[in-house]
């Protein structure tokens, strides 16, 4: 049933209440009327009111009546309607029926082209991954080959050198048999001067014993005179004989080495670059002083607390001091500074971020530096970490010369010399670039630069010669191969050479009066001077006191107390003057 069936219905149930509730009226009033009558009937009026009480019950029944008349009209009414809508809901079923059924057909058209798109787009798939795939193994084919070569080459490299150590072994049995040789020819040689010795002894004792009857002295004094003789004819002809040697050494080796390291630096023209421990930044104006400062100081205290560098701010113009031992760590003070001025806001925490910033830019610079020098250099397949202790390098100094351009005109000037002698110019290169790498940690770690950049240097998969010529560069290491010495020759050259470094005026003048004192401390020495920035002393002696050869040893017993009391860089010649002057007045 419907909504309006259910009004209807209600409607019908209420007049019939109506109705029963009339009639129920009415019966009561009739009671009330009869039992008035049987108790008075003299109540007349009462009775009125009964019949009219009836009458108004009965208008009352005959409206309730009408009204279910009325309702029975629109029930009728309405169940025509009710009629209309079923068979309008009729229609509307079978037309939901319809597009139910197009519904469905459309949806296994959708479906079916679906399932069409998926398979192509599932072939697609199939076909690009296939593809990839093949990509792949050609890339893992193409590694295989090669490593596969890789490994050939250095299969080949160990066959060579396994076959020089074969050499090198067969050459050590070779010099053993040779040595053992020797050392029999040695044992029967002395065998033959121990009997000499003996008849010699004899003679000398008969020939001893005659000398004393003839000349009337004993052994003892006879001996003591002639030792005195024989040591002061050994030392001249000593002192002649070293001389020759030396003129002759100075004719082959000196001219040949010279003309080596002649060639060597002549061929380097690499710019040279002073610098200090404190950088100046220029200001656009005096009044950023105050920014830098902050109130109350805060600013300068935070910027020196984040860096670590020293701020002076003085009455310099438009310029402010950044003061530190540590020049990475200065040039990123610097460059902190150098943003905050440019960007003007200056407080604590905008300190912190922009010092981030710089330290990132000054490692990218450290490492930008070390690769431009390696690649100057011609050195590959160097360790990472050794890379990036060489970009510190960048602003590390020695002397006022900048010790990673050091290291690269050293490795030059090397390998240079290791081509004009026939040596492994690429070993020779990689000792001298890398012998000052210690100095990246000198103030982290304890020892000298030369023996922890060896350890460095045997950390990080180095050979033994290129080891060895880092420790040994200084001498903390006696050098035992010729890649150590010539690291040590092509270091002084690029130490040495004029302009290349400079030292404190101090330490300056305090060497030069140390060498001449040393000079003037000798016996016979009339004047001393320190010439050539310290590089030259020539003594002057006196021509009565002192002879030639006096003066050859005087000029190698000054050198060797320099070379002993002093530490200066390259190398200092001693030249001792002696003039002989004749005057005669004709008159």
């Amino acid at each position: 049933m419907t909504a309006l069936d259910w009004v209807l219905v209600v409607a019908i149930v209420v007049l019939a209440t109506s109705v029963v509730a009339g009639m129920v009226l009415g019966a009561r009033a009739l009671r009330q009327l009869h039992k008035v009558r049987a108790d008075d009937h003299g109540q007349g009026q009462a009775v009125d009111d009964a019949l009219a009480k009836v009458e108004d019950a009965n208008a009352k029944v005959e409206d309730a009546n009408a009204k279910v008349d009325d309702a029975n009209a629109k029930a009728a009414s309405v169940k025509a309607e009710a009629a209309a809508a079923k068979a309008e809901a009729g229609a509307a079923r079978a037309e939901a029926r319809r597009v139910l059924e197009a519904a469905h057909s459309e949806a296994d058209t959708i479906l079916e082209h679906a399932h069409r798109q998926a398979e192509a787009d599932a072939e697609q798939v199939r076909t690009a991954a296939r593809r990839q795939g093949e990509r792949e193994v050609a890339l893992l084919n193409t590694t295989a080959k090669e490593q596969a070569a890789e490994v050939e080459r250095r299969t080949a490299r160990i066959d060579e050198r396994e076959r020089l150590h074969a050499d090198e072994v067969e050459r050590l049995v070779e010099r053993e048999r040779r040595l053992a040789t020797m050392d029999a020819d040695l044992v029967s040689r002395e065998a033959a001067l121990a009997d000499r010795e003996a008849a010699l002894a004899g003679v000398e004792e008969s020939k001893r014993r005659e000398l004393e009857r003839i000349a009337g002295l004993t052994a003892e004094v006879a001996r003591t005179e002639l030792v005195e003789g024989i040591e002061a004819q050994a030392k001249r002809e000593a002192a002649i004989l070293v001389r020759d040697i030396e003129s002759e050494a100075k004719n082959t080796a000196d001219t040949r080495a010279r003309h080596i390291v002649v060639d060597a630096i002549q061929r380097i023209a690499s710019e040279q670059t002073s610098e200090s421990v404190v950088s100046v930044l220029h200001l656009p104006s005096d009044e950023m002083k105050g920014r830098i400062i902050g109130r109350e100081g805060r600013n300068i205290r935070a910027f020196e607390s984040v860096t670590g560098v020293n701020l002076i701010i003085d009455d310099t113009p438009e310029a402010v001091l950044l003061s530190c031992f540590d020049p990475v760590r200065r040039e990123v003070g610097r460059l902190t500074l150098e943003k905050l001025v440019l960007d003007g806001r200056i407080h604590p925490h905008r300190i912190e971020e922009v010092y981030d910033s710089a330290k990132n830019e000054v490692d990218v610079l450290c490492d930008r530096a070390a690769e431009e020098a390696l690649v100057d250099v011609g050195i590959t397949n160097l360790h990472p970490e050794l890379s990036k202790l060489l970009g510190r390098l960048r602003y590390r100094t020695s002397y006022g010369q900048n010790v990673l351009k050091h290291l690269v005109e050293t490795a030059h000037i090397a390998g240079i010399m290791a081509a004009e002698l026939g040596l492994d110019v690429p070993t020779m290169k990689r000792a001298a670039f890398l012998h000052d790498i210690g100095k990246a940690l000198t103030h982290e770690v304890e020892g000298s630069h030369a023996l922890i950049g060896a350890d460095l240097a045997r950390k990080y998969g180095e050979s033994e010669d290129v080891v060895h010529a880092i420790e040994a560069h200084h001498n903390e290491v006696q050098p035992q191969t010729i890649e150590a010495v010539l690291t040590q020759a092509a270091d002084a050259c690029s130490g040495g050479r004029p302009g290349a470094r400079r030292e404190s005026l101090e330490a300056y003048v305090k060497r030069l009066e140390r060498i001449e004192e040393i000079a003037a401390s000798k016996t016979g020495v009339e004047k001393v001077f320190a010439m050539q920035a310290g590089r030259e002393i020539r003594v002057m002696v006196r021509p009565d006191d002192i002879d030639d050869i006096g003066a050859a040893v005087l000029a190698r017993d000054v050198a060797k107390q320099i070379e002993e009391e002093l530490t200066y860089p390259g190398q200092i010649r001693v030249t001792v003057v002696r003039e002989s002057r004749v005057t005669e007045l004709a008159r």
